[in-house]
């Protein structure tokens, strides 16, 4: 199939950084623009997500198990939309909307595959949505704030949620949706602008600023009758503080440790761990590529609390595949809000 341009660009990850990326990391390459074989498709990239879990790709060892370390030289990869242009698939036609991996790429050539984790999945956009919500709200963001509460911390009536990161994509969900869901929540933030929005705009009972003192002192008085879940998307002192809040029988949902993301020194782990001892409490980590089928489950729900006004996310966008390496170094610098993507 004839295509309007002759070549498209990608960035290659060159050399390994040691703490925050710099642009010499990276190299732009432009590429020709290839035609799909049997049982291929090819997709045109709209929208790019950046996410936390790309700068620890990044390194040589990840310490993510079964997540792959970027490879030198080869173009880096996550989360994107995009439409198809082209394909030798009976699963899609050329203008399918498809949420692919082809992240870091204006253009994606892949196998169709069979529905698989890492398959291209077409999507649908009803009027009121966009094809970039399925980076955030209704994407890889959601669904992990929805199986971390329901599914990992099984949330239950009556319980006191704490969730950390609260302004981040995954964090911000998860406060929603425990709102949503009639719990008592209290949200951390890394500024007074994103505490403002847990407690105006996602209907948080509580919320701080972890910049304005020790977290176990700040959750402690924002929570003065202790926490049942505490949603973990920072590690480091606020999971210390949280082990400390919970009451017995709590559980922590381990996310993420933005703390430590990019960090020379690498992570602290809690000095208090003693007490999960003492109170009973779980800890469990999860990879939310283990629980995709809780996707249309979760789709069915986000959706309805988008068209009642329930649910939204502050979204922090850049331009052009060029800004992709200024985009992670602002959010894990703290200097993005809600879903940070890059518009193709």
């Amino acid at each position: 199939m004839e295509l309007n341009n002759d070549t498209y660009r990608m960035i290659r990850l060159v050399r390994r950084p040691h703490g925050l990326p710099e642009r010499a990391d990276f190299a732009v390459t432009e590429e020709p623009v290839p035609e799909p074989g049997p049982g291929q498709v090819l997709i045109r990239n709209t929208w790019m997500s950046i996410d936390p879990l790309m700068r620890v790709r990044m390194d040589e060892r990840t310490g993510v198990g079964h997540v792959p370390p970027f490879r030198l030289g080869q173009p880096l990869d996550g989360s994107a939309v995009g439409r198809v242009v082209a394909s030798r698939s009976a699963r899609f036609a050329p203008g399918d909307v498809v949420l692919n991996h082809g992240a870091w790429q204006e253009m994606l050539l892949c196998d169709a595959g069979e529905g698989g984790w890492f398959d291209p999945m077409r999507v649908e956009v009803p009027d009121g949505l966009d094809e970039r919500h399925y980076l955030g709200v209704l994407g890889v963001s959601g669904l992990t704030a929805y199986v971390g509460l329901r599914h990992i911390g099984a949330v239950a009536p009556g319980e006191t949620v704490y969730v950390s990161a609260a302004g981040g994509a995954v964090g911000g969900v998860a406060a929603q949706l425990a709102v949503a869901w009639g719990h008592q929540v209290v949200a951390s933030a890394g500024s007074a602008d994103k505490v403002r929005r847990a407690l105006e705009e996602y209907g948080v009972h509580a919320a701080f600023n972890h910049r304005d003192g020790e977290v176990s002192a700040l959750l402690a008085a924002a929570a003065p009758g202790g926490i049942d879940v505490y949603y973990d998307n920072v590690g480091g002192d606020h999971l210390e503080a949280a082990l400390d809040c919970l009451r017995p029988g709590g559980r922590v949902v381990l996310c993420g440790q933005v703390s430590s993301v990019g960090s020379a020194t690498g992570p602290r782990g809690p000095r208090n761990l003693m007490q999960a001892i003492f109170k009973g409490v779980r800890l469990e980590g999860f990879m939310v590529r283990h629980h995709a089928r809780h996707w249309p489950a979760y789709l069915q729900e986000a959706r309805d609390l988008m068209a009642r006004g329930r649910l939204t996310l502050e979204e922090t966008t850049y331009d052009g595949l060029d800004a992709a390496p200024d985009a992670i170094v602002a959010m894990l610098s703290g200097r993005t809000a809600g879903k940070v993507t890059v518009r193709l």
